[in-house]
């Protein structure tokens, strides 16, 4: 059975992806598929054998006719793991939403109740001449 990683693997290459797409809209035979590339035929071929392993589409037969199908299934695993990872991430930004709310409320308490002494001024004094330098 393949995992995930095969199926983003495979949908990695731009032409795979354009197949898939075209399959969403239904079954196509391979010349149907090789029509708006311009690459050759066993190239589309070997695509096709690399979305069937794994486990993207499906091959059939129907008399003369060997049509491809998305399997949908495949898809719907791809979904499902991008959903638990939204859900994940989400979760992990709520809680850090949480923590800057706490520490910006720390440090608003913390200013507010910190009180800034106020300096008297005084008259500036002169320097004494016999200040030894730093050697």
């Amino acid at each position: 059975m393949p995992n995930l990683d095969d199926t983003f693997a495979a949908l990695a290459d731009p032409t795979r992806r354009a197949i898939v797409a075209r399959l969403a809209a239904g079954d196509a035979t391979v010349l149907e598929l090789a029509a708006p590339f311009d690459i050759s035929l066993p190239a589309i071929s070997r695509h096709l054998k690399v979305l069937e392993r794994a486990g993207l589409i499906e091959r059939g037969r129907d008399a003369q006719r060997r049509p491809c199908r998305l399997r949908v299934e495949a898809l719907s695993e791809i979904t499902d793991w991008a959903e638990h990872t939204r859900r994940a991430w989400e979760s992990r930004f709520d809680r850090l939403d949480e923590y800057l709310r706490e520490l910006k409320a720390r440090e608003q308490a913390s200013d507010s109740a910190v009180t800034k002494p106020t300096r008297t001024p005084t008259k500036p004094t002169k320097e004494p001449t016999h200040v030894r330098k730093p050697r």
